[in-house]
């Protein structure tokens, strides 16, 4: 009985707004703790609040393992939720107040609350065994152009191509086309004038070629999800339109059958 009427509190149709309303709210009173001025004026009003959205937080968790322990523990979001309210509750003394930083987190929670942004991260995951063989792939690239450009241009520019970390970072600069021609390219080209036959291969190869396939992989991630997202919501209706139609052809068996005895009684 009880656990009933604390299942009819989670299935109401406003309790996950409530919970989405009530994340925001505390986002915007974590934002108001990074200013100095707001903290003299507030400081104790805003502690207090965030204290009162972190109990309300800790007693959903705790209501949620009451109405159903084993499928808290089945359902992904759930213990992503349960982590992120769990890190605010470590104590923030000593060596451990950097964990009071980590309470900003709980923003996190609009992911599981909001279905649209759990699509997209379920996406996003479905995308990572390819977008881990692209990764390996632009890293073998990363590795063959920076030993080449620290063995060509380490001794004229050390800052830049002076180690293959440097040489690694300063390409990382230039694939992201930050500053890559007036910065780094033509400072080079004026010591190495057939520099860029390096450079813009690299640029075709990493900016424009290898780039474009993460957001290819990814796209099609998305798609997969929607379209696996679609299929369920098409074998649903279809498990409640056979359900319809079952009770649909059960009720018409009963009222041929109420015809059938009121035709054999009137005849009786």
């Amino acid at each position: 009985m009880f656990k009933s009427k604390l299942r009819a509190i989670l299935e109401w149709r406003y309790f996950e707004a409530v919970i989405l309303c009530l994340i925001i709210l505390n986002s915007i009173t974590l934002a108001l703790e990074t200013s100095p001025t707001t903290m003299n004026a507030f400081g104790n009003w805003l502690t207090l609040i965030d204290n009162i959205f972190l109990t309300i937080f800790v007693f959903e968790i705790i209501l949620r393992l009451a109405v159903d322990f084993r499928g808290f523990w089945r359902d992904p979001w759930r213990i992503f939720d349960f982590i992120v309210v769990g890190i605010a509750l470590v104590p923030t003394g000593g060596s451990l107040s950097i964990l009071r930083a980590l309470r900003i987190l709980r923003v996190l929670r609009l992911i599981s609350a909001v279905p649209a942004m759990r699509r997209v991260v379920s996406g996003l995951l479905g995308a990572m065994p390819g977008m881990a063989s692209i990764v390996f792939l632009i890293a073998l690239i990363f590795f063959v152009f920076s030993v080449i450009s620290t063995k060509l241009f380490g001794e004229a520019f050390p800052e830049w191509f002076g180690s293959l970390g440097a040489s690694a970072y300063t390409l990382f600069q230039i694939m992201t086309l930050e500053s890559w021609s007036m910065g780094v390219v033509r400072p080079v080209m004026e010591v190495y004038p057939l520099a860029w036959i390096l450079f813009i291969p690299f640029i075709i190869l990493t900016a424009f070629t290898v780039l474009n396939l993460f957001i290819g992989v990814i796209v099609d991630a998305m798609q997969t999800e929607h379209e696996s997202l679609a299929s369920e919501e098409r074998g649903k209706m279809m498990t409640d339109n056979e359900s319809i139609l079952l009770e649909l052809r059960a009720m018409k068996a009963e009222v041929q059958q109420m015809r059938a005895d009121i035709n054999s009684n009137l005849s009786d």
